[in-house]
């Protein structure tokens, strides 16, 4: 039973708990100097894969148990029962550990591409998002199992970094480094904690401290109205995280990151138009034996220049899982699961207003932009809406 078990042990919390790398997300305006319900539905709707499997997975999760000598508990109900058979039959390949990803969609917007200032400079991002996994949706967090999930994220991610004076193959360079701190709470309709298969209802958690770190690199080339430009990235876990809680600030695996965009600005007309498109490889996570499949994520912006120091327009971002999850699964249970659920991936996408300024700081040219995402089109990973404010500053003239 241990054996078995041990391929359920692949867990992540919920919810956007990684520091990603702050992008150099400056506006560059027209005479402007260049600047940086319960389970128990889900059950009787019968909608899902697992509610499919109720019948054939009670009979082995019954066998299970009794050989794992679990000490006899209340009955559980019908929401929870599902949630059980979900514990013992895991699909082959979910979406991100925990329906979390290291990169956070949205961080790129307008001017995403256009060279930065050379010199030294301090972004802040402060962050807020809230979310739900719809409740027919089952997620490991950690060593527990939970469906139904809300979650809230409060982040500040600061990145200091510096552009050299000397030019990269005729480009401009930049690195960073990103940390930060935040608060993450969790609230479950239902969990069951693998191993004990202890069965809870409305239950909650939280987390408050420090982000992992993400190192960023990035060479940008500028010619007239178009720019480009590439990045590599990656997370160091060392942020706050415990794989038997439902939340965590710290993701608990590495992973890189690596991409490219393009920006097209006209000072003349005030136009403006961005998008950068990555992929994240993401590394094991030792504490659960669990690798997270490959992800791709598009940001993009549109925005017009309204005066020499105020921008205003759209922004989104499309988030999508190229591959299946990794984790071990031997014996009875992994060819149970192999036959009768295929794999799980993780989507989403959103739209948002976005409004941008500048203004003289330190001898320099500062920035400030906000904007607000709403979330569609999401699959096995939480929806709800996202606040980012961008605030780049030089600390060099």
């Amino acid at each position: 039973m241990n054996t078995e078990l041990s391929a359920f042990d692949a867990v992540h919390p919920v919810g956007v708990t990684a520091v990603r790398p702050m992008a150099r997300l400056l506006v560059r305006l027209p005479l402007c100097p260049q600047r940086a319900g319960r389970m128990g539905k889900a059950a009787k709707a019968a909608t899902t894969p697992l509610s499919r499997l109720l019948d054939g997975v009670y009979s082995l999760a019954s066998t299970e148990v009794i050989r794992h000598q679990m000490p006899r508990r209340k009955p559980i109900g019908a929401g929870t029962a599902l949630l059980l058979a979900a514990a013992l039959v895991s699909p082959d390949g979910r979406a991100d550990e925990g329906g979390s990803s290291f990169w956070l969609p949205g961080q790129f917007a307008s001017m995403a591409a256009v060279p930065p200032t050379p010199g030294w400079s301090l972004n802040l991002m402060p962050y807020y998002y809230s979310g739900r996994m719809v409740e027919s949706r089952i997620l490991p967090q950690g060593r527990i199992v939970s469906s139904g999930n809300d979650t809230q994220l409060v982040l500040l991610n600061v990145q200091p970094g510096y552009a050299p004076e000397t030019r990269i193959l005729g480009g401009q360079g930049f690195i960073g480094l990103g940390f930060g701190v935040g608060n993450e709470r969790v609230r479950a309709d239902n969990s069951i904690s693998i191993g004990s298969l202890d069965a809870q209802s409305d239950v909650s958690g939280s987390d408050n401290g420090g982000t992992d770190l993400s190192p960023y690199a990035s060479l940008a080339w500028a010619d007239g109205v178009y720019n480009w430009m590439v990045y590599l990235t990656g997370n160091i876990p060392v942020g706050s995280y415990d794989s038997q809680r439902l939340a965590n600030i710290g993701l608990g695996h590495g992973a890189i990151d690596a991409g490219g965009g393009y920006t097209y600005f006209s000072p003349q007309s005030g136009r403006e138009f961005s998008a950068v498109l990555g992929f994240t490889s993401n590394l094991e996570n030792h504490h659960t034996d669990y690798k997270s499949g490959v992800d791709s994520h598009l940001d993009w912006s549109v925005s017009q220049a309204m005066s020499s120091n105020w921008l205003a327009g759209l922004a989104g971002y499309v988030y999508y899982q190229l591959s299946a999850d990794r984790y071990p699964t031997t014996g009875a249970l992994g060819e149970l699961q192999f036959k009768t659920l295929g794999s799980f991936k993780s989507r989403v996408a959103a739209i948002g207003p976005q409004l941008g300024c500048t203004f003289d700081f330190n001898g320099g040219q500062g920035s400030l932009d906000v904007r607000g995402y709403w979330e569609f089109w999401a699959q096995n990973r939480p929806e709800g809406y996202a606040l980012f404010a961008t605030l780049g500053i030089p600390l060099s003239d």
